[in-house]
């Protein structure tokens, strides 16, 4: 069926003349409202008002316009029914075979500073809308067009079908039609909504990609949302399912720095992490800590990665590398790994506001944990304060354990990790696993700050730590025994600041 006729009425103007243009070309009467009608009239374009097609003038400050059954009716009348093709001539109803539509701009009004309720709720689109509904729903007729992403797209089609387009490009635009005013509903819903107890949690993404697999290969798994907006990927093999989870672990953790740091992770966890003036220094940092579990790791650095540190890092096998950006040297090193993936990181980006996980019958969503408290901000509980070294130590372990999976145990110095204990169910054994790994380092724990995610339930965990060498310590504190495990430190002479805030991660 070739299209004869399309009404066209968009905020978004991108590709909107050419677009025009072409339909013109194909012989295609164009209808229009208000600004979109200028814009094609300035451009050269025969173009007719809706009002002037339906008989009946805007009213309500363009509240209504193209609410009417000459629209509709030319919208939603079945061609291969009589009966509607009787019922629409007699009522001298002509058909509209494409509809050009993107809606107000309602979501970039919202996020707007100072905005207000009324303007807000001009903002909400209620022709556009109904348009684009009528249109998808008779797409076995009717092309529906909702983003200028897809001009093209139709343009091929009518200059290869002789100003038709194909059921199965009609089906998919109409598809798309309502995922958009499914997404644009549910953000006027939410702004409504908002702190009246009537908003529902909604979670409304574009898939990104499809992955190979999930978790494990049997499982089937998509991405979805804006990814690549953060992160662009340069080399190796397309990402999986586990390799997005660590890189977004990874990006997490060094946002916490701002000095040149470079952090190894495995399985979302910190297996090393190290400051230092320059990249190259930080990474033997970050590596010193443990040298077995980087083996197919993730790599992160919060500086441009050169040459020098390429090598250093390409003597291990890893799955991923990020960085800010990378030398051409340092890229000739790496991609010489044809599998190693490399991702260049677009600055680092705020964290999700909110964390999603699944559960029986639902999800559960909690505020993302952002708290960025520092040992200054902690209460000072024993008879010893830090140094000024215990003090860097604390905070450099504080920043770290928030990222380990609980329990968790991190011994730190003032510019490194040096022992990690992760996801034990008791934490004396998360301090045991974390003393172990330093020895199997070869690191001295002597001097060491601990830093635990959580209170220690009893003094063990501590009095297990003040053996290994740790002189200082940091946790949230909160437990019945914290006079016990204050106590056991005063005892040690082990200094210990109490945070008051607590970061598991489950």
């Amino acid at each position: 069926m070739k299209i004869q006729r399309a009404l066209l009425s968009v905020t978004d103007k991108t590709g909107l003349v050419d677009f025009a243009r072409g339909l013109h070309g194909h012989g295609v009467e164009l209808l229009s409202t208000g600004g979109t009608a200028k814009v094609l009239r300035e451009a050269g374009l025969p173009v007719k008002d809706v009002s002037e097609h339906t008989g009946f003038p805007e009213m309500l400050d363009g509240r209504v316009k193209t609410l009417h059954p000459m629209i509709h009716g030319g919208l939603l009348f079945r061609r291969d029914l009589p009966a509607h093709v009787a019922e629409a001539a007699a009522h001298g109803i002509e058909p509209v075979d494409l509809v050009v539509v993107n809606l107000y701009a309602f979501s970039a009004t919202v996020a707007r500073e100072g905005v207000t309720r009324e303007e807000a709720i001009e903002n909400i689109d209620i022709g556009g809308p109904s348009m684009l509904r009528s249109a998808a729903k008779n797409h076995a007729a009717v092309t529906v067009v909702c983003d200028p992403a897809d001009y093209d797209t139709v343009a091929r089609e009518m200059q290869s079908g002789g100003g038709a387009t194909t059921l199965e490009l009609r089906a998919r635009l109409a598809a798309k039609v309502f995922d958009v005013t499914a997404s644009y509903d549910s953000a006027i819903a939410d702004y409504l909504g908002a702190g009246s107890g009537a908003a529902s949690f909604r979670c409304d993404l574009p898939l990104a990609a499809a992955l190979r697999y999930g978790e494990n290969p049997h499982q089937t798994a998509g991405l979805y949302g804006r990814f690549s907006e953060h992160l662009e990927q340069l080399h190796g093999k397309e990402l999986s399912y586990n390799n997005i989870l660590d890189i977004t672990a990874a990006v997490d953790l060094i946002g916490e720095f701002a000095e040149p740091t470079v952090a190894i992770l495995k399985h979302t966890n910190p297996c090393g992490v190290g400051s230092a003036g320059d990249l190259r220094a930080a990474w033997d940092h970050a590596l010193a800590t443990d040298r077995q579990a980087p083996f197919g790791g993730i790599i992160i650095g919060n500086r441009p990665l050169d040459e020098a540190l390429a090598a250093a890092i390409a003597e291990i096998f890893s799955e991923v590398i990020i960085a800010p950006d990378f030398t051409p040297a340092a890229l000739a090193v790496l991609q010489k790994k044809k599998n190693l993936r490399l991702m260049r990181l677009r600055g680092v980006p705020s964290p999700a506001p909110r964390d999603v996980r699944s559960v029986i019958g639902g999800f559960l969503v909690q505020d993302h944990d952002m708290s960025g408290e520092s040992a200054s901000d902690g209460r000072l509980v024993t008879r010893r304060a830090p140094t000024d070294a215990e003090r860097r130590a604390m905070d450099f372990g504080w920043k770290v354990v928030k990222h380990v999976k609980s329990n968790a145990i991190v011994f730190a110095g003032p510019d490194r990790t040096l022992g990690i204990g992760a996801g034990q169910m008791s934490r004396v054994d998360s301090v045991r696993i974390a003393v172990w790994k330093a020895g199997e380092a070869g690191l001295s724990l002597a001097g060491s700050a601990v830093a635990s995610d959580a209170f220690f339930p009893f003094p063990d965990g501590l009095v297990s730590a003040a053996a290994a060498g740790a002189t200082a310590a940091i946790q949230p504190g909160g437990s019945v025994r914290d006079d016990e495990v204050i106590q056991a430190a005063d005892e040690r002479d082990l200094a210990m600041i109490l945070t008051g805030k607590r970061h598991f991660r489950h």
